[in-house]
């Protein structure tokens, strides 16, 4: 869950249900292909403490009997990660040949400083990368973030996510069942009109409509983005410009209806929130939807194995899961998501043994394996392994297959992107502060153009 543009928050134990056993799964790998190729190496892997490093730890023991290539671990927890990352991938001698890749704006602006290495001189290498790999397996949109040059037809793959959070739709089964006769909107603005009711109707009751990230920075921007893109429907929002411009920079899209109405519809739900919405980020959002204290919450779905957990939750067994409510009702839900990946740095000492390592742990039957701690498993073929869906709650399970086969990435890929990020929080607070939508919209734009000229 993004706490900046460069910062994730790591999922934590606030994210995870129990910890769930990984089964080593070497017997898994094609036996055609050459695994002690890079036998007696080693490879330094700098990563970020987070619920995959945990669950990847369970496999660094066989990965080593099934190559013959030793792993240092280097892992720091994600407040001293960044700076680590940043000296390490910009030193002049390398010292880590895999690290933990946010696959967004950092990866774009290591990769315009020549920091990051390309991954498509090992896909496109039957010699380097295993037979059973199945690239095809990540949806597409996984990669948008991290091919470069953005747009480019010639574009390469410079990481492979490990970890993704889709912006879904939560309910709390109790409000809806207390206040709404038990019916979860169906579209969009009924959500919004329900929401209100809520937070009218329960007001003394200290139970919000909605809860949403309303703090005035960029951190809101991935859940902001993937409420937009389920108003856009299928236009365009390719990198580097995503959907906030028309094909070039010198052409911001925030006057665009659909757009309008996709910043109108995030203000709507903020603004059914709590007298503090102003002031909430992600973690006190998560928090307050924890404690039960909203109806409806959209965010990360990797908030949703947390929420399950009866030790940690108030709302465990009682958390509606769904896709974001369309346009119309029936219509195809759209959404977006943002993934860490494993990449290699320009300066990696074992570039080649590092590669193995990145194949290995995220090879379909690993991938399934380590998702089970972290929710988010970057496969669809995942979401047919018994292992990974048993581990999570059905519906969830369900909710965040189906947003992920079609989601897009969030990311801008522009260098000193936050100042024109805020002039599109700015637009969204406008309007969820009664502003009417096409005057705050038509100034937002104009704050956009300016922002990035």
């Amino acid at each position: 869950m993004n706490r900046s543009r460069g910062t994730k928050a790591t999922a934590g134990a606030f994210l995870l249900a129990a910890a769930v056993t990984v089964v080593p799964m070497g017997s898994a790998m094609a036996q055609d292909f050459d695994w002690r190729a890079h036998e007696g190496e080693t490879i330094t892997f700098l990563a970020n403490q987070h619920p995959w490093t945990e669950g990847a730890s369970e496999l660094i023991e066989q990965f080593t009997a099934d190559t013959g290539i030793n792993v240092d671990v280097q892992a720091f927890s994600e407040d001293l990660y960044f700076d680590k990352m940043e000296q390490t991938v910009r030193a002049t001698d390398g010292e880590a040949d895999v690290y933990f890749l946010p696959m967004d704006s950092t990866a774009f602006t290591q990769w315009s400083a020549g920091a990051v290495a390309s991954l498509s001189q090992y896909l496109d290498d039957p010699s380097a990368t295993s037979a059973d790999y199945a690239l095809d397996d990540i949806p597409g949109g996984f990669l948008g973030g991290v091919m470069y040059p953005p747009g480019a037809d010639d574009a390469e793959v410079y990481g492979i996510p490990i970890a993704f959070e889709a912006y879904t739709l939560f309910w709390n089964q109790d409000h809806v069942d207390n206040y709404l006769d038990g019916q979860v909107p169906e579209t969009m603005d009924d959500l919004i009109a329900a929401a209100a009711a809520v937070n009218e109707a329960a007001a003394t009751d200290g139970i919000a409509g909605a809860v949403m990230r309303g703090i005035r920075s960029d951190t809101i921007m991935d859940t902001l983005t993937g409420v937009v893109f389920n108003a856009i429907g299928d236009s365009d929002s390719t990198p580097p410009y995503n959907v906030w411009f028309d094909g070039d920079w010198g052409s911001p899209r925030l006057d665009d209806p659909a757009v309008c109405k996709g910043l109108s519809d995030y203000a709507g739900l903020l603004a059914a929130g709590p007298a503090n919405k102003f002031a909430i980020d992600w973690p006190d959002a998560g928090a307050l939807f924890q404690q039960g204290r909203a109806a409806f919450f959209v965010d990360a779905s990797l908030f949703g194995p947390g929420f399950e957990d009866p030790d940690q939750s108030l709302v465990a067994g009682k958390t509606g899961y769904g896709v974001l409510p369309p346009q119309e009702a029936g219509a195809n839900s759209q959404t977006g998501h943002w993934s860490w990946g494993l990449g290699i740095p320009a300066n990696a000492q074992n570039p080649d043994a590092g590669w193995y390592f990145i194949q290995y742990m995220t090879n379909p039957a690993n991938t399934a394996a380590i998702g089970q701690f972290t929710g988010g498993a970057p496969r669809l073929s995942a979401y047919d392994d018994a292992g990974y869906v048993d581990s999570l709650v059905p519906a969830y399970a369900d909710t965040v297959n189906e947003a992920m086969s079609d989601s897009r990435t969030t990311v801008v890929l522009r260098e000193g992107w936050k100042d024109g990020a805020l002039a599109v929080v700015d637009t969204m607070l406008a309007i969820a502060n009664g502003e009417e939508p096409a005057t705050a919209c038509a100034a937002g734009n104009e704050a956009l153009a300016a922002a990035v000229s």
